[in-house]
């Protein structure tokens, strides 16, 4: 879906960018990290035919943005770190507006309009002025944007910026739904938001890719082949600690917390253990309420990637 060669762009003597080159499959869901001013959003505008490169080629669906923009840009959803809102019209009116803008047909568009709102829960605002809308649903309104004329390259830009924790967890689920239908690209300086939604990752340090892989590929890179998982269960903690235990490759297992009946434990062990312990816990009848990779262990294959290439 996306082939990258050689990708730079200067502003007078800096360079935003300098020689990223990567390849995204159809139908993947690819999360690009970095600090703020890696260079994401430079990326981002030139994939998405707003702005040129200095340098490179950018090929996406087998077409070049360089001389084939416009072909291209029906291709492609795009929602850039602030969405492009016109605040006095209505939400159905300003993505019937969009899909117009887009080339789809005006015999198709209220079908359309119809399901952007759908998959991004904005059926009750369909006739509210988007300046009396919370920011939550203007981002949803900025992914609905993206998606009325069902492209097969879907851009985001940070979608989770200034979301309180609800919303944030709305937007993540919302980005999940996406995948199969859409070939992905969300970009964000936040590695656990990134990690929860995407298949691989893609990490930008001062305008190179340093690193790309599925987060126990980088972990690979780094040395750091151990694992911390978090788990939460209802229940009893020994039971759960116990089967946990007996997970081949688990080392550690640490009770967290215990509230209300709800126990998190903390598991450590070599290599992927998220697969092997949901299974014994479901399987020995405990419920499952969360399990995920820790945070902490994230952050760390984060900063350890972007500090090899300072020190280097």
């Amino acid at each position: 879906m996306i082939e990258v060669h050689g990708l730079t762009k200067l502003y007078g003597e800096h360079a935003a960018i300098r020689g990223l080159s990567f390849g995204i499959q159809e139908g993947e869901v690819i999360g690009f990290l970095g600090l703020n001013g890696a260079g994401k959003s430079t990326t981002l505008r030139i994939l998405g035919c707003v702005l040129l490169p200095t340098s490179g080629r950018v090929v996406i669906d087998g077409l070049d943005t360089a001389t084939q923009a416009h072909e291209v840009r029906q291709r492609i959803g795009f929602l850039p770190d602030t969405p492009p809102l016109y605040e006095e019209m209505e939400v159905g009116e300003y993505l019937a507006f969009v899909a117009a803008l887009r080339g789809v047909p005006s015999g198709k568009v209220r079908a359309r309009v119809e399901a952007a709102e759908e998959k991004t829960a904005l059926k009750e605002v369909h006739r509210a002025p988007i300046y009396s809308l919370s920011h939550g649903f203007r981002q949803r309104v900025g992914v609905a944007q993206a998606l009325v004329h069902e492209p097969s390259l879907l851009i985001l830009d940070e979608p989770t910026s200034g979301l309180d924790p609800v919303q944030i967890i709305e937007m993540r689920a919302l980005v999940r739904s996406l995948k199969g239908e859409h070939t992905v690209l969300v970009s964000s300086h936040i590695l656990p938001e990134i990690s929860q939604v995407c298949d691989r990752l893609l990490v930008i340090h001062r305008g190179e890719l340093v690193a790309q892989g599925t987060e126990g590929e980088l972990a690979g890179r780094l040395g750091a082949g151990a694992s911390a998982v978090e788990v939460e269960v209802r229940g009893a903690a020994a039971p759960a600690v116990e089967l946990l235990r007996g997970v081949p490759g688990v080392r550690e297992v640490t009770v967290a917390a215990e509230v209300d009946g709800v126990v998190t434990l903390r598991v450590a062990g070599d290599g992927e253990l998220r697969g092997a312990a949901a299974r014994a816990l479901v399987g020995g009848g405990h419920e499952l309420l969360r399990l995920d990779r820790s945070a902490h262990q994230l952050e760390s294959i984060f900063l350890q990637l972007t500090r090899e290439v300072t020190r280097s």
